[in-house]
């Protein structure tokens, strides 16, 4: 009697069981979207965003494996990436710094690449909300370095790894580092990422909600390209 039930109802619904399945097909091969639960990457990504994530962008993987079917493209420095992380497998979301081959540093917050310093311009100063009701000051700057720039911020108050000494970086591996460089488990923490971890490039902001303020709809975020 069961068997005949289950059978029956596989039967009836088939073409929808299909499409669950194509759909989970797609979010693990092809593109996939990732919420956004920490201030990491402020400020170019806020608690409350939810990003478009390609999954083909790089390589061609099994579903629901690391397993690489085949190379399609090269990650590129200042890509901002999703990848599992290599100390415990944590899905987590940073920018690309360095790439096989770089020898990256940071000598008190400046960030060198090949012995070259980043530059930094137009400091704004801004209170972050950390906790609802609490904010700490923060200064933003521009990080311009070998043809890239983005905004990055630091906290006062608090303390972070602000330096390390060179390293290389290997063949297959890459330096990651979060954008809010004073509250960011990155490389510097976690180690250097194996290109098998990552899952894809983070492209725009698909929808934004406050979560430290009521879940309003940050209706500016909608669509914003990273």
């Amino acid at each position: 009697m069961l068997l005949n039930w289950i059978q029956s109802n596989l039967k009836s619904n088939r073409w929808f069981i299909v499409l669950l399945l194509c759909f989970g097909v797609f979010r693990t091969a092809v593109a996939d979207w990732n919420p956004i639960p920490s201030g990491s990457m402020r400020p170019t990504l806020l608690e409350g965003d939810v990003v478009l994530v390609n999954r083909l962008a790089y390589d061609l993987k099994l579903p629901l494996t690391d397993v690489i079917l085949a190379h399609i493209d090269d990650p590129q420095r200042g890509d901002v990436v999703t990848f599992s992380s290599p100390l415990d497998g944590t899905r987590l979301i940073k920018r690309i710094a360095a790439l096989p081959g770089d020898t990256v540093e940071m000598r008190n917050e400046v960030l060198y690449i090949n012995g070259q310093a980043a530059e930094y311009e137009r400091p704004d100063s801004v209170q972050e909300p950390v906790l609802p009701g609490h904010t700490l000051t923060a200064t933003r700057w521009t990080e311009r370095l070998l043809g890239h720039e983005r905004r990055v911020q630091w906290l006062q108050g608090v303390t972070a790894r602000s330096s390390f000494d060179p390293v290389q970086v290997p063949e297959g591996e890459y330096l990651v580092l979060g954008d809010n460089r004073d509250n960011s488990a990155d490389s510097r923490y976690i180690g250097l990422v194996p290109r098998h971890l990552l899952i894809g490039q983070a492209h725009r902001v698909l929808l934004s909600a406050d979560v430290l303020g009521h879940w309003a709809p940050r209706l500016e975020r909608f669509g914003k390209a990273l």
